[in-house]
């Protein structure tokens, strides 16, 4: 992080010094923390409060172990060691001294939001934009309201370009995050079912996605997946859009497309500079929509088509997004960072790729569907069936009714577990060298714990 001073902070949040401890007036911070384990000289501590935890219970640890200052909604003994700012509500603060800072070492960024594919998308445009730019990237998950302002932070004085992802599953959170970031340039990667527990339909979701847009003019670019029936129908007389997709239609589309199955895909991208192949290793043709959004941004910014062919191509992608381990024979399709119906359907569809002899699928709970769970669920199980699964493992509530899909589409062998532990524990009995296994579900499912145990074999 560049450097803010005390007269910054002051600024950015509206707070006022409550504590003072020594000359206040030369302050400065070079990093700022939500976690006063990370605490170190130079470092603005902000204590968040959380269902399960205080960071105000910390403040006083942080000061002794070197904090710099820290940041308060809470009356706090007065005998701190250190200097503490009062503010109205920590968490707004540390959204308002990011928007600050961000604004004060500008450096242009592209923002990307939909409901599948964010994370795949954001390493593809970090990869493609990084053959041009000192470019710096939304870190593993930091995608909502606390890591997106931890995102900017991580802006320093070489950086060109900045990537940052944004997730949400209220209205007003995607709209509250462009905000703090102030995007040049937008992605949406597609309209899917993920939240819909929080936002009523695929409409709303849609609506909370354009929510990126709100403060858009004439100087920005939004880039959507012009073949998703929301976004196709996207159109502005504020800012600029430009579609891509599989579509020769789309400004920016991919034809002549080669399923290499758990290899990749090869496909030729076609835009306004012409033709160029193209290839990337993540499987799944539906990552091609992934790459040529990451092209569009490439584009956008003046990267080469030479330069976008070889990002895509060097892309190092995020863990656990259908990542492929060979473990003793075993080769384990590893997604489960998380889940929706789409993406267990993509995955599904990669697993039928393989060329392995028995194919053995581990599904969990897709989270936050609400009245649409049970349907939803029970759909995939078709899915399960239509993609040649052998063997179906499922652990949760939700998930039995994938169970009851396939079971009443043909699947023969089909395992129901209550709990994630419960089917790890399993893993054992179910597994033999020369499967292919694929562990998805959602993040709250935990479902790290049958790959860690598949690992153990």
């Amino acid at each position: 992080m560049r450097i803010l001073t005390i007269k910054d902070i002051l600024r950015a949040t509206g707070g006022e010094i409550e504590i003072k401890v020594g000359n206040t007036a030369g302050l400065e911070f070079n990093s700022i923390t939500t976690d006063s384990r990370k605490v170190e000289e130079g470092v603005l501590f902000i204590p968040l409060i959380g269902e399960r935890f205080d960071g105000h219970d910390f403040i006083k640890s942080a000061l002794l172990h070197g904090a710099s200052a820290s940041l308060t909604s809470k009356q706090i003994d007065r005998n701190m060691p250190g200097t503490v700012v009062r503010v109205d509500d920590t968490k707004k603060a540390l959204g308002d001294i990011a928007k600050y800072y961000k604004r004060k070492y500008f450096v242009p960024s592209v923002a990307i939001t939909g409901s599948v594919g964010k994370t795949t998308t954001k390493d593809l445009v970090y990869a493609v934009l990084s053959q041009h730019f000192n470019t710096h990237k939304t870190p593993n998950n930091f995608n909502n309201d606390i890591g997106v302002p931890l995102t900017v932070f991580g802006l320093e004085e070489e950086h060109e370009m900045a990537v940052i992802e944004m997730g949400m599953n209220h209205f007003g959170e995607i709209a509250y995050l462009a905000n703090i970031a102030m995007p040049d340039a937008a992605i949406i990667t597609n309209i899917g079912m993920s939240h819909i527990e929080n936002l009523g339909s695929r409409e709303g979701i849609f609506k909370a996605k354009m929510e990126i847009t709100k403060q858009f003019t004439d100087k920005n670019t939004l880039f959507v997946n012009g073949d998703d029936e929301f976004l196709k129908t996207v159109t502005s007389d504020v800012y600029n859009v430009v579609r891509y997709g599989l579509d020769s239609s789309n400004d920016v589309y991919a034809k002549d497309i080669e399923n290499l199955g758990l290899d990749g895909v090869k496909f030729t991208v076609v835009c306004g500079k012409g033709e160029f192949g193209a290839y990337i290793a993540q499987p799944g043709v539906h990552n091609v929509y992934n790459a040529l959004a990451a092209v569009c941004a490439g584009l956008h910014f003046g990267v080469s088509v030479e330069e976008c062919a070889a990002g895509l191509r060097d892309c190092v992608y995020t863990s656990q997004r259908l990542e492929v381990i060979n473990h003793k024979g075993i080769e384990i399709i590893n997604d489960c960072y998380n889940s929706s119906p789409d993406s267990v359907r993509a995955a599904l569809r990669v697993q039928q790729q393989s060329i392995k002899p028995r194919k053995v699928a581990f599904l969990g709970d897709v989270l936050e569907m609400g009245g649409f769970a049970a349907q939803a669920h029970y759909d995939l199980g078709k899915t399960v069936a239509d993609c040649g699964v052998d063997v179906l493992v499922t652990a949760g509530e939700n998930a039995a009714k994938i169970a009851e899909g396939a079971k009443d589409c043909g699947v023969g062998d089909v395992r129901v577990f209550a709990a994630t532990e419960d089917a790890a524990r399993a893993v054992a009995d179910i597994l033999k060298k020369g499967d292919s296994v694929l562990v998805k579900a959602s993040h709250g499912m935990h479902f790290e714990k049958i790959t860690e145990a598949i690992k153990a074999l």
